[in-house]
């Protein structure tokens, strides 16, 4: 199956983004969203980060298991142009069939009113056990305790942010042209910069503790560790499909039209979507109701 568009071809305010904790745990989003708001104030390069449009959530990820520890979601990318999915004959390369047009969309999140432009999602407990070593990050951070690994993770995740608020950050070729790259050593090398140079700053102890402690470190002290989510957890908003619904003239006499069968998806979120959930080694759990009013 391949897919074509229209004439070619296409093989903080992190405050109000918060959910109360749940009493005698600790909330593992919110800590990263409070460290984010002293790294954007501190380092010069992320100051254009508005964190009152970002949004940081907790998805599920074993930590014996392979996977990203972090990823940052652009909300703000524009609807695409009309596309379609396409079959060819294997031996004559004829196409047969062809689903209906579509354009590919964003789906809108507020919080209190104000637009999330950017979300980020930290894999629990995955993120928590996250070294240098196993990170391979001990070549960059000689010298460095274990625990700076995340904290490159949390400002790599930022510098991902464009600063013209379009989507992902995209790093220019050699010659200075566009590129899709999002990715280079260059990318790398920055964040290391930035990583040593908030470190360089002296900041509060208190803000950085909490990535000290590995999960199971984290448990003994708190006793639970929670973090906000979606109350469709394990979902979250992403980029959903929708039927053109002016479909155009059929460029391909006598090829076969297949209905588009898309899945109803949520397409518009507020606060009232996000909910606290405690994680575990090997799964996460849903907040008893009598937790969640204790937290109120």
């Amino acid at each position: 199956m391949a897919i074509t568009t229209f004439g070619r071809a296409a093989a903080l305010q992190p405050p109000a983004t918060r959910v109360p904790s749940a009493g005698g745990a600790m909330n593992y989003t919110d800590h990263i969203a409070r460290l984010m708001e002293d790294i954007v104030a501190r380092v010069p390069d992320l100051s254009y980060i508005d964190l009152s449009r970002v949004l940081v959530f907790a998805r599920f990820g074993r930590s014996d298991a392979e996977g990203a520890y972090a990823t940052c979601h652009a909300l703000g990318l524009p609807c695409s142009e009309p596309s379609y999915y396409f079959w060819r004959d294997r031996r004559t390369g004829r196409m047969t069939r062809r689903s209906e047009w579509f354009v590919t969309k964003s789906p809108v999140v507020t919080i209190d009113g104000r637009r999330i432009d950017y979300m980020i999602s930290f894999c629990l407990p995955r993120f928590c056990d996250q070294t240098l070593a196993r990170a391979q990050k001990s070549e960059i951070y000689p010298g460095c305790p274990p625990w700076v690994a995340k904290l490159d993770t949390i400002i790599h995740e930022l510098y991902h942010i464009d600063p013209s608020g379009r989507g992902i950050r995209q790093l220019p070729l050699r010659d200075g042209r566009p590129s899709h790259r999002t990715h280079s050593p260059e990318f790398f090398r920055d964040v290391a910069r930035m990583t040593r140079q908030y470190l360089a700053l002296e900041p509060n102890p208190a803000v950085l503790e909490f990535l000290t402690y590995n999960f199971a470190e984290l448990s003994a002290r708190y006793g639970r560790v929670t973090g906000t989510t979606f109350r469709t957890f394990p979902s979250f908003p992403q980029r959903y499909i929708e039927v053109v619904h002016d479909q155009p003239l059929d460029l391909e006499p006598g090829v076969r039209v297949e209905p588009l069968r898309t899945p109803q998806v949520q397409r518009v979120y507020t606060e009232a979507d996000l909910t606290v959930r405690e994680f575990g080694r090997r799964a996460s759990r849903k907040l008893e109701p009598a937790r969640k009013e204790a937290a109120a």
